[in-house]
């Protein structure tokens, strides 16, 4: 593995694997590899590892280096080359030197052959799709214990700087009692702790763990412990033992715990993502239920209260009028009326008025007799008459003609209906909610809406919320229609899964000009499109427009700011990055906590850097 050696504070050699594409160097605590000294700046320089090379640059004109005695700013780093800083000497080495392998004796290749056939066997038994996770772990453990020759063997857990031992096993394949008190602690933080297997030949005589109260109590002699990793997260560690034998264990045996614990590690991983999938979704569904008022998702404050008022007016027969803007979900909200009424067996019957022809609207609304008109060939009952017994809804009441709104008013006077053509009015039992996205107020005081039907028709109201101003509802829907149209579309996805953060960033931080509706569109388009295996927000197609300035005035370089000037890259990132700190800040309104969080760094990073903004400024 490519790697700087240098001397460490205690004056041992130390070795720096090289494992991230950017390494800072530099005497602050925040940096990667932190050098002592003071010539050696906070952030002195960085370490880029692109594909092929390592690029070693200063981080300011200051911020100088050598290498093989040559001051520089910028440098290709080659196999071998030294690097100076202040006062520290690094080498850096592109590949580990090789070690000098013995000869393996026969007995050697014997047991290479037995592990990977041993190997082989518990990989058949963990593609059985109906294997259990307590047998498979029990196996694995049985296999390395024949294997390593050891006497017990444990498969344990991690939590952070906790453990649970998960599976405790003898030589001869049976459970072992209170596994507790046969374990090491501090072997097994050591390994914790440093990531790295190690192989303890005579516990009692190892200067690291022979003041060990376990050891001692144990009289531990030989002992093998691999950790589990996957990916950089640390589940665990195969720990094997024998109190009888002395350097029991070889680096052959290590080798192939390490293959076991590769294998292993994959395994308990599936098994944890699996099960915290399977949680999610029947959370998912649990929270789901917890916030679904019939067809209607969302727990914020604002439609807890419109619940609240829904129930209470549905038992009542009583006119509702249903605001809100265009998408929030106005008809449902009249369904859910109608629903939870005594008129729930009836029909419920939509309107649009303002789809509908001004010279037509009147025949559909009430009705028409045979040769009420050209073309009128038949008897219709109109949209009212249908309504009879249960529940008409007037969407878009405010697009409603004037000259229709008194024939409205008289119908909802008298509760009954007269078809065109006809001299009689056929009686009504129905109940009337109308919704709007206009403000009726206004239209009464501009003399485009009649002041006594919006009195009629106001006499409950029920407003809902703009998608904007209803917090994570916006998440709790964006995942129910995930789940809907999933099927539908050919994409199923798992809504608890569906987002990457760009997404759920992008979701909440939108306007939502259309509403639900708009969402909808969104969301379908994405489950279309996309080719990944969770929906972004380019796949949502969000575009999330940013301020010029932060809210403390700071402005935001963009790169058409620098004009003709060439910075040093190292430079041009410094400010490059400052600017990009500046803009989500903007998009955050300033919350430093919540920055440094969308940032992944630590608040106090955000802190010093307004602090620098500050400084420059004055």
């Amino acid at each position: 593995m490519p790697h700087l050696q240098y001397t460490g504070p205690d004056g041992a050699t130390q070795r720096f694997p090289l494992t991230r594409r950017l390494i800072s160097i530099g005497s602050s605590p925040e940096s990667h590899l932190v050098l002592s000294g003071d010539e050696v700046a906070p952030a002195h320089c960085t370490l880029t590892h692109e594909p092929g090379r390592f690029v070693l640059d200063s981080t300011a004109r200051a911020n100088v280096f050598y290498v093989r005695g040559k001051k520089t700013r910028s440098h290709e780093l080659k196999h071998g080359d030294i690097i100076t800083l202040g006062g520290h000497e690094i080498i850096f080495s592109a590949v580990d030197a090789p070690e000098p392998k013995p000869l393996a004796p026969q007995d050697t290749a014997k047991q290479e052959i037995e592990a990977m056939k041993r190997l082989q066997s518990f990989s058949e038994l963990l593609l059985r799709p109906d294997g259990d996770l307590d047998d498979l772990l029990n196996e694995l453990i049985d296999q390395v214990v024949a294997l390593s020759r050891a006497r017990k063997g444990f498969l344990v857990l991690a939590d952070g700087d906790k453990y649970t031992i998960r599976v405790a096993r003898h030589l001869d394949r049976q459970p072992v009692d209170d596994p507790s008190q046969l374990l090491s602690d501090n072997i097994i933080r050591e390994v914790i702790s440093t990531r790295q297997p190690a192989i303890i030949s005579d516990a009692l005589s190892d200067k690291r763990f022979n003041n060990s109260l376990s050891v001692i109590a144990l009289k531990l002699s030989s002992v093998m412990c691999v950790p589990l990793i996957v990916r950089g997260e640390l589940l665990g560690l195969i720990y094997v033992g024998n109190d009888n034998a002395i350097a029991l264990f070889n680096k052959a045996d290590l080798e192939t715990l390490k293959v076991f614990a590769a294998q292993a590690a994959l395994f308990i991983k599936s098994a944890k993502v699996l099960s915290e999938v399977r949680t999610e979704s029947a959370g998912l569904a649990e929270r789901l239920e917890n916030v679904r008022f019939g067809q209607i998702i969302g727990s914020c404050p604002q439609m807890i209260e419109v619940y609240k008022r829904v129930d209470k007016v549905a038992g009542i027969d009583v006119t509702v009028l249903v605001t809100g803007e265009t998408g929030t979900g106005k008809e449902l909200i009249a369904r859910e009326i109608h629903e939870r009424s005594p008129r729930a067996k009836g029909p419920m019957i939509t309107v649009n008025c303002g789809a509908i022809p001004e010279n037509l609207i009147e025949s559909e609304l009430f009705g028409h007799i045979k040769g009420a008109f050209t073309g009128a060939v038949a008897n219709q009952i109109g949209k009212f008459q249908a309504a009879d017994k249960g529940t008409i809804f007037l969407d878009e009441i405010g697009e409603l003609p004037l000259a229709m709104q008194v024939k409205l008013l008289r119908v909802l006077q008298e509760k009954a209906v007269q078809r065109l053509g006809e001299n009689r009015a056929i009686p009504l039992d129905i109940r009337v909610v109308a919704a709007t996205n206009r403000d009726l107020q206004r239209e009464v005081a501009e003399g485009n809406f009649r002041e006594d039907l919006y009195h009629r028709l106001n006499v409950i109201n029920v407003h809902l919320p703009p998608l904007r101003d209803r917090g994570d509802d916006v998440i709790l829907i964006a995942r129910y229609l995930v789940g809907r149209y999933g099927k539908e579309f050919g994409r199923e996805l798992d809504p608890s899964k569906a987002f990457d953060p760009s997404a759920l960033k992008a979701l909440l931080r939108f306007s939502w000009p259309g509403n639900i509706r708009q969402l909808e569109n969104h969301i379908k388009k994405a489950l279309v499109l996309a080719d990944g295996p969770t929906l972004t927000a380019r796949d949502l197609d969000l575009a999330i427009e940013v301020p010029s300035q932060d809210p403390s005035g700071a402005s935001i370089v963009e790169v058409s700011d620098l004009g003709d000037e060439i910075l040093p890259l190292t430079e041009a990132r410094d400010l490059w990055q400052r600017s990009y700190i500046n803009r989500v800040l903007a998009l955050n309104n300033g919350n430093r906590t919540k920055t440094a969080r969308d940032l992944g760094v630590d608040p106090r990073t955000i802190f010093r850097h307004l602090e620098k903004e500050e400084k420059s400024s004055r």
